[in-house]
């Protein structure tokens, strides 16, 4: 057990904070992809309908003060520092300000959840680009294990779709179902992680404390050319089916959203609400897990793991996930091979991959 640490580096997507931002995130996080330029576009509309000013920036600044606070409180007593991905502030800069800081070596809080090759690889393999950027004296870089089944992740879900339950009608509150909502992503992808069984087994936790209502996980924000198969259903197609069974009530859960971002108050805050209306649904879109208090806490439990040895807590059957990933987790076949932070062999696989359980809604 490592207890070296001597900072912790919240590590984030980032998101455009001004409309000048949106075209050069765009061109940011999507190059190499050959995305078309009218493509671009288009998507960047949804980004100027809110002042071209994502979310996400203002969550995570939010997110680090809260947690810094509980550390500076309850320990251990680390400094907090924040970079992104795709925007400003950058993970290779705020690794030189660490490295100017004599941070030596850091434990990396990813703010996604499950595995998969774009929420867990990816940011493995951009954080080791950054050290190698920065160059000598960067610091050594951990990160911190995928957490969809930690009870600072579940926990906070259950409160607050009980929180969105209370705002819809009295007359169709007992008969509403539960829509849990994860970003899609191509099923080659899906393939070769866990994403698919993770999800599922954090809304199978999450709605055990709902017995009888019914709920389903479905997906947003599909992209790519059409004959590439992504994870489906998509979330409005859902809401055309429930609709068409005589449902008349949803609660859409961002089950596999950190926080708050374009994907979720556009995607769901515009896109199947409008939907929902359009079908006369009552819709409630439920909080993302942000800056709760619960999950605050549960971020520090996860860094007790690594520093000081703390037992890793899970809830269901799966267990923990491993530390530190293998050298193949989350790597899709035909993907250029980059290096990434923390690799090693696994001390052992979570019960459960994607050929041996799928899950399946009580609706």
């Amino acid at each position: 057990m490592t207890t070296d640490y001597d900072a912790i580096l919240l590590v984030s997507f980032g998101g455009p904070e001004q409309e000048d931002d949106v075209i050069p995130f765009m061109e940011r996080v999507t190059a190499g992809r050959g995305i078309p330029r009218e493509r671009l576009e288009e998507v960047s509309q949804h980004y100027f309908q809110f002042g071209g000013r994502s979310p996400i920036n203002d969550q995570n600044r939010q997110f680090k003060a809260a947690l810094e606070q509980l550390l500076a409180i309850e320990g251990p007593d680390l400094p907090v520092y924040w970079g992104n991905r795709n925007w400003h502030p950058l993970l290779a800069d705020t690794l030189r300000e660490m490295r100017d800081d004599g941070v030596q070596r850091a434990l990396c809080f990813v703010t996604s959840a499950y595995s998969s090759y774009s929420g867990c690889r990816q940011y493995r393999e951009d954080l080791a680009a950054a050290r190698t950027e920065v160059g000598e004296g960067a610091p050594t870089l951990d990160k911190i294990r995928v957490y969809y089944n930690h009870p600072g992740f579940v926990a906070p879900q259950i409160t607050i779709i009980e929180r969105a339950l209370r705002q819809l009608p009295d007359d169709v509150r007992d008969d509403a179902v539960l829509v849990f909502t994860t970003h899609s992503i191509p099923w080659t992808m899906s393939r070769h992680s866990d994403y698919e069984v993770q999800h599922y087994e954090t809304c199978r936790l999450v709605a055990a404390s709902f017995p009888g209502r019914p709920w389903q996980l479905v997906f947003n924000s599909r992209s790519g050319p059409e004959h590439v198969p992504w994870l489906e259903p998509d979330v409005n197609d859902h809401l055309e089916e429930l609709a068409g069974r005589g449902v008349r009530a949803v609660v859409v859960v961002p089950i596999g959203f950190v926080s708050d971002h374009m994907e979720v108050i556009y995607d769901l805050d515009v896109e199947a609400a409008e939907t929902a209306e359009r079908l006369g649904l009552a819709f409630v879109r439920a909080d993302t897990v942000g800056t709760n208090e619960a999950f605050v806490r549960g971020v520090r439990d996860l860094i007790r793991e690594r520093v000081d040895g703390s037992e890793p807590a899970a809830l269901g059957t799966r267990g923990p996930n491993w530390d530190v990933c293998p050298v193949d987790c989350c790597f899709t076949p035909g993907q250029e091979a980059r290096p990434t932070v923390a690799q090693a062999a696994p001390r052992s696989r979570p019960a459960g991959t994607p050929s041996e359980h799928r899950g399946t809604a009580a609706d």
